[in-house]
């Protein structure tokens, strides 16, 4: 199996993911160029991360690539103990970070493509803020009394941590959300994240 990534994009949350496998897998860092170049546009047409290739399958869109990575090694247990409830609270949570979370960032990191107004970029921006910081709280509140989003390590884990990331860099106020705050530490502290963060030259 081979994962595309840039780094720090949600695909890093593939490649952390894949490295709590434990399972021997290939990597290609892309950056703004190569993801454009006629090579990754003959594997993801809409030259995106993440893209993985497992022999003569091709699979793109994020959360089946999760999907994918979980049924491919169940033992890793990243869509839970195999049961109906676990693997749908799983799939709960990696959908609101890809569903919910995810695009209210997009605001944020390219307000011309919401409003043609350059005048009104920072109210966009502003109103983006707000919508991350009520999403973070949700995602605090379920994280009272649990190590994990889900309530068990999950492929949703990585993703949340992700987003996280971003926020940092975009300087979004997350002060007060204790139970967030403990959560990354853990995945900063984490040996398979700390190892992802590297190959990707972000640690």
């Amino acid at each position: 199996m081979k994962l595309y990534t840039k780094p720090g994009a949600c695909s890093t949350a593939d490649h952390i993911a894949l490295q709590w496998t434990g399972q021997p897998f290939a990597l290609e860092i892309l950056d703004k160029e190569t993801m454009k170049a006629p090579a990754y546009l003959a594997i993801n047409p809409s030259g995106a991360v993440p893209a993985i290739v497992d022999g003569d399958f091709v699979l793109t869109q994020n959360t089946a690539i999760m999907g994918y990575i979980a049924d491919t090694y169940p033992e890793a247990g990243l869509a839970g103990d195999g049961s109906p409830r676990q693997r749908a609270e799983a799939a709960r949570w990696l959908a609101f970070v890809n569903s919910d979370l995810h695009p209210a960032f997009k605001p944020l990191f390219g307000p011309g493509n919401f409003i043609a107004d350059e005048g009104q970029f920072d109210a966009v921006r502003d109103a983006a803020r707000k919508r991350v910081r009520a999403l973070f709280e949700s995602a605090d509140r379920q994280l009272a009394g649990k190590q994990w989003i889900a309530g068990f390590r999950s492929y949703a884990d990585p993703y949340l941590y992700i987003t996280m990331r971003w926020a940092d860099g975009l300087g979004i106020d997350l002060s007060g959300l204790a139970n967030l705050a403990a959560f990354k530490a853990r995945m900063d502290a984490d040996p398979a994240v700390q190892k992802a963060l590297k190959i990707e030259g972000l640690a």
